[in-house]
C-alpha cells in the first residue's frame, strides 16, 4: 500500500488508502477530510486514528486527512485547498456550523459531494450536503435528560432538584444540540427539576472545572450536572470532589474511558455510549457509498445507548 504525506495550514496528514472491508469501489476516488480540532480532546483523537486506520483497509481510495485545529478560517481555506485539488468528495467536522456554509457551498458548486461528520452544519447549508453521518444530538441529550431525571425518581428529589448545565463550545453544533435536546426533554419527564445556569465547558476538562468551581460558590444547592461529554463532567467533578460537595449526580452526552473510570468508582452516574470508531468509519464508508452512486439518507445516524452505573457492565471501556 503506498502512503504519502504533504503538508497543509496546521497538522496535515495525506495518506493512501481506502475505507472499511467492503465498502471499495472498482474506481479509485481522492477523499478529502477536513476535521475540527483533533488535539482538543481524546475522541477527536482517537477518531483521526480510526479514520487514517480505516482508509488503510483498501487500495481505492486516496484520503487527503487535514485538521483545522479549531480555527475556521483554517478550515475555510482547507476547503478551498481541496476543492482545488478536485477531489471526489469531501468529509467536513465543521468547527463552527454556520460559518462553514460558504466553503460547503463552493464544494457543492464544484461538483465535489460534501459529508458533515459528527456534528452537523446550520440548516441553512443543508441544501449543499450530501449527508450527514454521525449521532442524533437531540436524542442524545434527550437521552441524558432521562438518566438524571429516572435518577432523581430513585432518590425522591424528582419535585425540588436544581441542576446547571455545562455545554460545549459556543456555535458548536453539537454543543447546541446536546444542550437543546436536554433542555426540552427535562420538562416533560421531571417539570420541577429547576436548571439554574448554563455556562460553556469548550469540551475542555481543565475550563469546565473552574466553571464547576464558580456553580459551587454561587449556589448552595446543586442536585445535579449536565455535561455536554464527559470530558468536561469529570472537570466538574473533580470540582466538586476537591469542595467536598458530595451526593451531586452527574450526567454527561458521550461516555469517555474517564467518566467510565469514574462511574466504576460511583462516582459519576450516567451517560451516552458513542464509539468514536464507529463515527469514523461510518463517515468513510458514507463518502463511498455516495460516490459509488448509493442510496444514502440525509441524516445517517448510528445508534448511541444509555450508559450508567446501572448497565456499565454491558459496555466496553472506551478507548478515548
Amino acid at each position: 500500500m503506498k502512503i504519502s504525506f504533504r503538508a497543509s495550514m496546521a497538522v496535515t496528514t495525506a495518506i493512501a488508502g481506502a475505507a472499511i472491508a467492503g465498502a471499495a469501489a472498482a474506481d479509485t476516488y481522492k477523499i478529502g477530510i477536513t476535521q475540527n480540532n483533533v488535539g482538543v480532546d481524546s475522541y477527536q483523537t482517537t477518531y483521526e486514528k480510526a479514520f487514517i486506520a480505516a482508509a488503510g483497509e483498501n487500495d481505492n481510495v486516496e484520503a487527503v486527512v487535514l485538521d483545522a485545529g479549531g480555527d475556521v478560517a483554517r478550515q475555510i481555506a482547507q476547503m478551498e485547498d481541496l476543492i482545488q485539488q478536485e477531489v471526489d468528495a469531501i468529509i467536513i467536522w465543521p468547527t463552527n456550523g454556520k460559518a462553514v456554509i460558504p466553503a460547503v457551498r463552493k464544494a457543492y458548486q464544484a461538483d465535489i459531494p460534501v459529508i458533515v461528520t459528527n456534528s452537523n452544519i446550520d440548516e441553512q447549508g443543508f441544501d449543499f450536503v450530501a449527508s450527514f453521518s454521525g449521532p442524533d444530538n437531540i436524542t442524545q441529550g434527550s437521552r441524558s435528560a432521562e438518566i438524571m431525571c429516572d435518577k432523581f425518581k430513585e432518590m425522591g428529589i424528582e419535585d425540588e432538584a436544581q441542576i446547571v448545565q455545562i455545554s460545549g463550545q459556543p456555535g458548536y453544533t453539537t454543543a447546541i444540540e446536546r444542550a437543546k435536546g436536554f433542555e426540552d426533554r427535562l420538562p416533560e419527564v421531571c417539570p420541577d427539576v429547576n436548571l439554574v445556569e448554563t455556562q460553556p465547558g469548550d469540551w475542555n476538562r481543565e475550563k469546565s472545572q473552574k466553571v464547576m468551581e464558580a456553580f459551587l460558590v454561587k449556589y448552595d444547592d446543586i442536585d445535579g450536572v449536565y455535561a455536554g461529554d464527559d470530558n468536561m463532567g469529570v472537570g466538574a467533578l473533580n470540582a466538586a470532589k476537591a469542595a467536598g460537595r458530595d451526593g451531586i449526580i452527574f450526567v454527561g452526552a458521550t461516555n469517555f474511558a474517564v467518566g467510565y473510570e469514574a462511574m466504576g468508582r460511583g462516582e459519576y452516574w450516567g451517560s451516552i455510549y458513542q464509539s468514536p470508531v464507529d463515527d469514523a468509519e461510518a463517515a468513510l464508508k458514507t463518502a463511498l457509498d455516495i460516490l459509488n452512486g448509493e442510496d444514502v439518507p440525509f441524516l445517517n445516524y448510528f445508534d448511541t445507548p444509555k450508559i450508567t452505573q446501572d448497565n456499565m457492565d454491558e459496555f466496553s471501556k472506551p478507548v478515548f
